[in-house]
Formats: C-alpha cells, sequence, structure tokens
C-alpha cells in the first residue's frame, strides 16, 4: 500500500536534486535507488562504493550541495516551480510510469497539473486544414473541462496550445523550462505562462538536443491519460509519443487523413492497428468517461517508510556479479528475463545492475530491457 503523498523538506529536495542530476542516474536508477536505500540522502552516501563495485575507475560525478541550492534559487528566480514525484501537486498519472521524471520545473499555474489530462501532437509540417481541426478540437476538449497537453512545437502542437488556452493548456519543453523552442513561439510561451503551465524535466538554461524530444514526448503521454494524433508522417515524433503511451497503458486517439498525404501515413496506421478514431470531439469524450488515472506505484511508499527495505548481502552481490555480466551482451534484455536466465533472486540481480548502471557499463532501454555499453 502507498504512503500519503507530501511536499518535502528544502533539505530533502536538495537531496533529489543532487541525486537525479548525478552522473549515470537517470529517472529508473533514481527510483530504484530509492527503493533499496529508503532516501536520497542515504542513496548519496552509497553512490560512490556501488560505482566502484561496478567497476568504475573514475570518481562519481555527483553534484555539490551548493550546485543544487544554486538551480532552486534559479528557479525561485524564474518563478518556477520544482516539483518532486512524490508530492501532491506532482501529476498523478505521470507519477504512475516507470520512468517518471523524479524532479520538474513547473512555471505558470501548478494548480492545472491535477485536473484530468489529453495530450495533443501531430506534424510540425501540418496542413492549414489539419492546425484549423487540433485548434478546433483543443478549445472544445478545453470546454469540456479537459486539461490539453503538448509540445510547444511548430504545427499541430502550437495549433493545440492556441486552442486551449483559454481553458487551461501544459507545455513540455524538451530544453530547460525557460529556453523556448522554435524561437517563433516566445510569444505563445509568454502566455501559456500567464494562463496555463510550462513544465520541463531539465535544468534551467539547458538547450534541446535531439536527444531530448524522445524523454520530452514520454512526459506529454504519462501527464495524459490519452493521446490524440493529428497528422503524423510513418517516422515522425508524433507516433512515438504514441508508442510510450500505449506502453504507459494510456488510450490512443488519431484522426484519419487522405492516403494521398505523406503526413497522415502515420495517423491511418495508428487506426489500422487498433486507436480510436476520432471526427469530432465525442469521439474523444465518450472514451475518457470510462478513462481513469493509472495506480500510483508502491515504490512512492519506501521514501517514508521508517528503515529501508533489506539489502542484499555483500557477499550474495559479490558472488553474483560474474554470473549477470556474464548473461549481459550489447543485446538487449528485459530485467525478468534476466532475473530468471541467472537464477538468483531479484534483489541481488537488480543491486549488480544498479552497480553497473552507476559505472556506465549498462544503459537503460523502452520496456524495462538493458543492454551493455
Amino acid at each position: 500500500m502507498t504512503q500519503p503523498r507530501r511536499p518535502l523538506t528544502d533539505a530533502e529536495r536538495i537531496d533529489w536534486l543532487r541525486l537525479i542530476r548525478t552522473e549515470n542516474v537517470g529517472p529508473i536508477t533514481f527510483h530504484r535507488l530509492l527503493e533499496q536505500y529508503g532516501s536520497a540522502k542515504r542513496a548519496l552516501d552509497v553512490l560512490p562504493d556501488l560505482a566502484r563495485r561496478g567497476g568504475r575507475a573514475k570518481p562519481l560525478k555527483i553534484p555539490a550541495k551548493t550546485e543544487a541550492e544554486r538551480e532552486l534559487a534559479a528557479n525561485a528566480k524564474l518563478g518556477a516551480k520544482l516539483l518532486c514525484s512524490c508530492e501532491p501537486d506532482y501529476p498523478e498519472p505521470l507519477a504512475a510510469i516507470d520512468d517518471a521524471p523524479p524532479v520538474v520545473s513547473v512555471r505558470g499555474h501548478v494548480h492545472l497539473l491535477k485536473r484530468r489530462a489529453v495530450a495533443l501532437v501531430g506534424a510540425r509540417n501540418a496542413s492549414l486544414n489539419g492546425k484549423k481541426f487540433a485548434e478546433t478540437i483543443a478549445r472544445q476538449l478545453g470546454e469540456a473541462g479537459l486539461l490539453v497537453v503538448s509540445g510547444l512545437a511548430r504545427g499541430i502542437d502550437t495549433a493545440a496550445h492556441k486552442g486551449s488556452l483559454g481553458s487551461g493548456t501544459i507545455a513540455v519543453m524538451a530544453g530547460g523550462v525557460d529556453v523556448v523552442y522554435p524561437e517563433e513561439n516566445q510569444g505563445l510561451y509568454r502566455d501559456i505562462v500567464a494562463q496555463g503551465a510550462v513544465v520541463a524535466e531539465s535544468s534551467i538554461g539547458t538547450q534541446p538536443q535531439a536527444r531530448h524530444f524522445p524523454r520530452r514526448n514520454r512526459i506529454i503521454s504519462g501527464c495524459s491519460l490519452g493521446v490524440l494524433v493529428v497528422e503524423a508522417a510513418m517516422k515522425s515524433g508524433s507516433l512515438i509519443t504514441a508508442r510510450m503511451a500505449l506502453e504507459q497503458g494510456r488510450e490512443v486517439f488519431a484522426v484519419p487523413g487522405s492516403p494521398a498525404d505523406p503526413r497522415c501515413q502515420g495517423t491511418n496506421n495508428l487506426l489500422r492497428q487498433g486507436a480510436a478514431l476520432v471526427e469530432t470531439v465525442d469521439d474523444v469524450l465518450r472514451v475518457f468517461q470510462h478513462l481513469k488515472a493509472p495506480p500510483l506505484r508502491e515504490r512512492q511508499g519506501d521514501l517514508f517508510a521508517p528503515s529501508a527495505p533489506p539489502i542484499p548481502d555483500d557477499a550474495d552481490v559479490d558472488r553474483a556479479r560474474g554470473i549477470v555480466i556474464e548473461n549481459l551482451s550489447p543485446s538487449p534484455v528485459a530485467i525478468d528475463e534476466l532475473v530468471r536466465g541467472c537464477q538468483l533472486s531479484a534483489p541481488v540481480v537488480l543491486t549488480v545492475v544498479l552497480e553497473l548502471e552507476l559505472a556506465g557499463r549498462v544503459q537503460r532501454l523502452p520496456g524495462n530491457q538493458i543492454a551493455l555499453i
């Protein structure tokens, strides 16, 4: 049973920020450390030893307390709030996903994050009709009481934000919460800060790079109970968002389009695969009547437990390390399959994997898979 969510103290928030900004610590690794050691403070204490045992020669780069304090101050100066995934204001649907960002910056109206949300995404080079449809249905979704989430990109994203600006919209950024991309959406960004909210996982000042956009997309779908795609080519970021929505157990909607238009091939293929067809706002609202927020994961309870769960014995982990490494390769393998293949207890295998991650010897991949680097 999960524990009640509560705001962190200033000291806890600094520990969370230091831990997620540590080299080789991603969201899944962060949550695993929290589960195993009970608090971010204790996890920070054991990180160097874990990385060394995983085979790392150089010291792990762990931000100093002063660095975390500077980031907190930069957010405060911008008027942004740092939310941690265990706190009441953090979106519950997002907190439920495996790789929920432990810390996000929010600029604007934080209370909007508690509303039921639908993501609306699509082509950057959208047609005039596509943008008009997106703006209209976004406005109608907002009028029906839903929060509209998108990524502030050109085309469909921009239309979605414009249509829902008056009722509430969330823009999820690929870089820092203060870095507007594309530059042409500066005015829209200011309007969203004034009337909606802007969310970012990266620290303030981070310039968006190609690798940031898939991570951004998982937050767009994670904040929402369903994702509506309006115009998308067969290889597009919007289809990545739709795939992530399916992996997160969310509903996927798609607007049909002309088979002669490459921008509609992706959405038509989503329909072929079973996405809900959308021609009017009622097609979305009918499904949303039955959608509920996914349950929060058990991991959230560990943060406030009086003591951390039992940690595997060092001798057991030492004996298991060679077996785990032998069973790994550059080809991805699911964690569950690795546990079965090694014929070891899950806590022991997960501890070895944690050491290897911190040492930079393995990488996490979608679908709870890992691979040797």
